[in-house]
């Protein structure tokens, strides 16, 4: 397990993330890390998506983040300018890019929707009050990552695609459970920490 966010950065820098082909829609999202105590370890930025209509994401625990606009030069703005819409934080002032997971073919309700998701990886310079943004995000929270990463939170979420019920892998964090493509970039980051 890489014992810091430095070399959490290392590691992210030493390799060439799979990026995806979809020429369709694209996105962002930044997985914003902050340093706690030796013993608490450090801290995940989480969000409560808002409930909305629509959205097949709606209520999701899941990064900061959403769809690519043609004014964001690219990827890279995406995750930067939706994590200030949605939470208030200007990660060029206060953060430092760690470096990219691979990309993930959006899902909901069980199909690919034709979009990529490219998620970046921060590691958060100074504390700075976080302010969700009404209408997209329900609330914001720092989650402990070292149960996570040990396996300590795992539960199951009850998924029903059609007439079958599915038990995915999910996190519990506190009363909220993480499932889903925030799930699947989770595990990707906890198994760059755990290669040598």
């Amino acid at each position: 397990m890489v014992q810091s966010l430095a070399e959490l950065g290392v590691r992210l820098a030493s390799r060439a993330p799979v990026v995806g082909t979809e020429s369709g829609r694209q996105a962002a999202v930044a997985a914003v890390l902050r340093e706690r105590d030796a013993a608490l370890g450090p801290e995940v930025l989480l969000i409560r998506r808002a409930e909305r209509a629509g959205d097949p994401w709606s209520g999701h625990m899941a990064f900061p983040g959403g769809r690519r606009e043609p004014n964001d030069a690219d990827l890279l703005a995406t995750a930067l300018r939706e994590t200030h819409e949605e939470v208030g934080l200007d990660l060029t002032a206060h953060a430092r890019l760690l470096g990219r997971l691979d990309d993930v073919d959006a899902v909901a309700r069980g199909q690919r929707v034709g979009m990529v998701i490219a998620p970046y990886i921060f590691a958060l310079r100074t504390d700075v009050p976080l302010a969700p943004g009404a209408g997209e995000v329900a609330e914001a929270l720092w989650a402990p990552v070292l149960p996570l990463y040990r396996g300590e939170s795992r539960t199951t979420y009850p998924y029903t695609h059609g007439a079958v019920r599915y038990d995915l892998p999910a996190h519990r964090v506190g009363d909220r459970i993480v499932w889903g493509l925030t799930y699947h970039m989770l595990e990707a980051l906890f198994h760059i920490a755990r290669t040598p």
